[in-house]
């Protein structure tokens, strides 16, 4: 494993088991099929495992786009921050698709804010690093970049041969 990932999965893993909030937010990113939505997903389950009582909430950002716009139509748009500010750990996967999004990126900003202030862990995959995002608010650019934003690098051949090896076993 590259050392790039090895520091990924050790903040990954500090996250999940920290009793208290760390790299917040913890921003991991990379090119298609690198794990980041894998290791995202086990520290989840990691944190649930250290304190079942936990709220994690993990969304795909098209699914929180979705919520959202039905709130506004429907005037239940508090009901949904209320949901997301919620979570003792937010997990959000391709944040970036939030670019160009407005009114998503405004309520974003609110929901981010408050888990933010009241010391509750995010997470977040992303194919680029905060500041490559196009069309993403400043200030949204500026509370990515506050926490940890690591990258996560293609493993090399001996990785490669090894994980192939085991999917063939299995």
């Amino acid at each position: 494993m590259k050392k790039a990932n090895e520091l990924a999965f050790a903040a990954s893993e500090r996250v999940a088991e920290a009793d208290q909030v760390s790299f917040n937010p913890l921003f991991l990113y990379g090119g298609v099929g690198l794990g980041k939505t894998h290791l995202m997903q086990a520290a989840g389950h990691l944190a649930l495992e250290k304190n079942p009582s936990a709220k994690i909430i993990y969304v795909p950002l098209m699914d929180f786009v979705r919520n959202i716009t039905t709130s506004l139509r429907h005037n239940t748009i508090e009901n949904v921050k209320l949901f997301y500010q919620s979570a003792d750990l937010l997990l959000v996967d391709d944040i970036h698709l939030i670019a160009g999004k407005d009114k998503s990126q405004e309520e974003f900003f609110h929901v981010f804010n408050f888990l933010f202030s009241t010391k509750k862990q995010i997470i977040f995959t992303c194919d680029q690093p905060p500041k490559n995002i196009k069309d993403l608010e400043n200030r949204l650019k500026t509370r990515f970049s506050q926490g940890l934003n690591l990258q996560l690098s293609p493993p090399e051949l001996e990785m490669r041969a090894a994980i192939l090896l085991k999917k063939s076993q299995n």
